[in-house]
């Protein structure tokens, strides 16, 4: 008999009146479902877009997952990352695990960091200069 262990991933943005906002938080959270397998993945704001993270969390307890981590599509820490986001999901400020009671059960809820500096974003902010440069 073979288990397999499902993740739940909740993408955080922060919310916008401009839509592109949520349309890139939506799309990255599409990206991310299409590269995995591991993560059932949906999208929630800190505000000004729905769903909210509460309603998000909400909607997990319709699915069979044995762990859901919070991941912030932010670049850096600050007051959503250290204060406001901890504070919807459960978490004292400073703490990156607790627990998430999906239908009876206790799940393991983890909280990643925000992007922060990575070669990736090195990556990626070269190709977009070039982009621009293409334009000369």
């Amino acid at each position: 008999m073979c288990y397999m262990v499902v993740q739940g991933m909740l993408l955080v943005g922060h919310g916008s009146t401009m839509p592109y906002n949520k349309e890139l938080v939506e799309t990255t959270g599409k990206l991310i479902a299409a590269q995995t397998k591991e993560f059932i993945v949906k999208c929630a704001f800190m505000n000004m877009n729905t769903p909210s993270i509460e309603d998000a969390l909400a909607d997990f307890k319709k699915e069979k997952i044995d762990a859901l981590v919070v991941v912030p599509l932010f670049l850096a820490k600050g007051v959503h990352i250290e204060k406001d986001i901890p504070g919807v999901i459960g978490l004292p400020e400073g703490v990156k695990k607790g627990t998430f009671l999906l239908n009876g059960k206790t799940i393991p809820l983890l909280y990643a960091d925000p992007i922060g500096s990575d070669p990736l974003l090195a990556d990626l902010m070269i190709k977009n200069a070039k982009k621009a440069l293409s334009n000369l």
